[in-house]
């Protein structure tokens, strides 16, 4: 299986590109980001690959880094969500939002991808809330958005996994809600408005 490909950047097209590697053009289907993240043709590029194969077509998908490719091949796990879905989730969401999305259960969020609606996005956040704490995110460097070590935010995330959330989901709940309240808001408030994301 090709799980790497390293060359120049030869053509672009909306949704692919073509990678030559050592005088052999490869096809590569890629999100939008990916695209972007690629150069200009004629520049040296690295993508991270997944090759599917199906009864009459073969595909090989490029990603600009491992995150990206571990949450396509996480995605397309879930009923309903081929390799055309995944991809435009990918290029209307980052690994980092779409992790905190699925552990939030923030399925409007999800649903700003092109071609996905209200029920698929909520089938996908809750096969993958669980999940999502196992994937790095980039942005925030780990599975789990990072919290100071003390101060009402913390305290909350304490809360709501005090109340059986898991961390991943309590952080990320904390995050939202740290978001929408603003950074001084107090525990109570925050431990509120947390609850209804998490639960959500």
């Amino acid at each position: 299986m090709i799980a790497k490909l390293k060359g120049v950047l030869d053509e672009t097209g909306l949704d692919w590109a073509v990678i030559d590697v050592s005088g052999v053009g490869y096809l590569v289907h890629c999100s939008s980001k990916t695209l972007a993240a690629l150069g200009d043709v004629g520049a040296a590029c690295t993508l991270y690959t997944d090759l599917q194969v199906s009864e009459n077509d073969m595909r090989l998908l490029g990603f600009a880094d491992g995150a990206e490719r571990d949450w396509f091949r996480l995605l397309t796990q879930v009923q309903g969500v081929g390799s055309k879905v995944a991809l435009a989730i990918l290029s209307a969401l980052s690994p980092g939002e779409l992790r905190d999305a699925c552990a939030a259960q923030d399925a409007a969020t999800v649903a700003r991808a092109q071609g996905v609606g209200p029920k698929l996005a909520g089938r996908i956040v809750n096969e993958l809330k669980d999940k999502a704490g196992a994937l790095p995110g980039g942005g925030t460097g780990g599975a789990v958005p990072r919290m100071p070590a003390g101060g009402a935010d913390a305290d909350a995330v304490s809360a709501l996994q005090n109340l059986g959330f898991k961390p991943a989901v309590a952080a990320a709940a904390v995050a939202a809600a740290q978001g929408e309240l603003g950074e001084g808001a107090g525990l109570n408030d925050l431990v509120r408005v947390a609850l209804k994301r998490a639960a959500g």
